[in-house]
């Protein structure tokens, strides 16, 4: 389910001041039984309870990188959506901070404080951080998310503070709403980015029977902003559905940044997440995009990117639940925040991932249980948690299937004839320097896999008990190589502190 179904699931029973009824039911669940759950991860960043979905304005500031989500205080389903704070120093190692926005009663955010941008400005000698977010408000005569009577606005929230515990909102909407003359199917989601000495900001939004896009301004001082265009638009499938999102006529989540001497540009829409690489025409400030693809195949939606303290443009994403609002509630936990993933671009504008490469740090020296012959390796992965990579051969093929109690999870398989790796029922074509690689790790309910840094599939799993299974591996073909470790956990309880 993602983030907007749950919003129309709950939006009918939204109290004043953007408290979901959900909340009104949650299950009181101990840290005890949270720090004894098997099924949450050791090493994904997730709060210490209750419900997160996006990634909001990560950045690098002040020595440390911040991480803002979307963030339920009061159950472990959706609703008073605020900006959950972590802080780390290698996006690997987190500490929970204070919650840094929520719904102001009175506000333009009183439904709820929903995902945005963050941004670091010259202020007063020193630097300021910017937070532009979507703010929403009930308004069923100007509602702007579809049949549910909430109207989104663009919102600016700002802090000096070192450590970004404090934030300042301004008290009206920079974008109070949509450009006149659109019959949009939403508005939310803003994403900053400086070019020659001006901001721009695109804004997640549709065409009505349509399709999706995004919409591009421009403003000198990050307040006065004023409508150019969309700058990128989409497809409707024609399909007629309650949520424009599920059948394309709406984009959640854009994203544009420079990358390698191109622009990428990415969007989530038909519970998928999109990217294409191209070109921004530096006068007319439209994106020509030139190659595309799917950026993960699986559980990943809503995905946030930022540059890291070397510069290297760092992709997050939501790994949401796929199990019922009732285990949400029982756990008293749901979704997590991926691993922070590496971005660049091949020569010909193909999008390249690879797994952040710090994150071998967390590696333990004990090896893992492994047999291996002519035809196979078995690999064992006690608990639920480990690191496989595995290298094939050129021109042989190669299958690869992860299983927990003989049920398969994911199957990756590399078709020589092709050059092709085919998973989660799609097949993707390798470049002519790219051998069949893998790079997987698992985490108590969670697998994240990326293939010859081409293809990424995030995948969910789920079992009874409190007890951890073994996950089992089984390469078959033409194996070049196989190494393994056990994970080390980024906290002692798994609260994630």
């Amino acid at each position: 389910m993602n983030r907007r179904q749950f919003l129309q699931a709950t939006s009918a029973v939204l109290a004043h001041q953007g408290l979901a009824h959900a909340a009104i039911h949650a299950v009181d669940v101990n840290e005890t039984s949270l720090a004894r759950d098997p099924r949450r991860p050791q090493f994904h960043l997730l709060p210490a309870k209750n419900w997160m979905n996006d990634p909001n304005g990560p950045i690098y500031f002040n020595g440390r990188y911040h991480m803002f989500f979307q963030y339920n205080p009061q159950a472990a389903v959706w609703g008073n959506m605020s900006w959950n704070h972590a802080a780390s120093p290698d996006m690997i190692h987190w500490e929970h901070l204070p919650v840094a926005l929520v719904p102001t009663s009175d506000g333009p955010d009183s439904a709820g404080c929903f995902s945005g941008s963050t941004i670091t400005v010259p202020h007063g000698g020193g630097q300021r951080v910017y937070a532009l977010y979507t703010g929403v408000v009930h308004d069923k005569q100007n509602e702007t998310i579809r049949n549910e009577g909430l109207r989104e606005s663009q919102c600016l929230a700002w802090s000096d503070d070192p450590m970004l515990r404090t934030w300042q909102k301004q008290a009206e909407p920079i974008l109070p709403r949509p450009p006149q003359g659109l019959h949009i199917t939403g508005f939310r989601d803003p994403c900053l980015l400086e070019q020659d000495g001006s901001y721009l900001m695109i804004v997640g939004s549709g065409i009505n029977s349509v399709g999706g896009c995004a919409l591009l301004y421009r403003s000198p001082d990050l307040k006065q902003w004023d409508y150019l265009h969309p700058i990128a638009t989409g497809s409707w499938n024609g399909a007629v559905s309650s949520n424009p999102v599920d059948d394309g006529e709406m984009w959640e989540c854009p994203d544009l940044f420079a990358l390698d001497g191109k622009f990428v540009l990415i969007y989530s829409t038909l519970r998928r997440v999109f990217w294409q690489s191209g070109t921004l025409d530096p006068a007319t400030l439209r994106f020509t995009p030139e190659k595309g693809g799917l950026l993960d195949l699986g559980d990943f939606y809503a995905p946030k990117t930022q540059l890291d303290a070397n510069g290297r443009r760092i992709l997050w994403g939501w790994i949401p639940e796929k199990r019922s609002e009732a285990a949400m509630r029982e756990a008293g936990w749901s979704g997590m925040m991926s691993l922070p993933r590496v971005l660049r671009l091949s020569p010909d504008g193909t999008l390249r991932i690879q797994l952040l490469p710090e994150l071998k740090t967390l590696r333990s020296d004990a090896g893992l249980p492994m047999t291996r012959s002519r035809a196979e390796v078995t690999l064992t992965l006690p608990v639920a948690n480990g690191e496989i990579t595995c290298k094939g051969k050129r021109g042989q093929p190669l299958h690869v299937s992860i299983q927990l109690a003989g049920n398969e999870i994911l199957s990756i398989e590399y078709l020589p004839g092709l050059h092709a790796v085919r998973m989660a029922d799609r097949e993707v074509a390798l470049d002519e320097t790219h051998f069949p690689s893998l790079h997987l790790l698992v985490d108590g309910s969670i697998v994240e896999a990326i293939v010859s840094e081409t293809m990424a599939c995030t995948k969910r799993f789920y079992y009874d008990g409190d007890l951890a299974p073994d996950v089992t591996i089984h390469i078959t073909g033409g194996v070049d190589s196989v190494e393994c470790w056990k994970v080390r956990p980024i906290s002692n309880d798994r609260l994630t502190t």
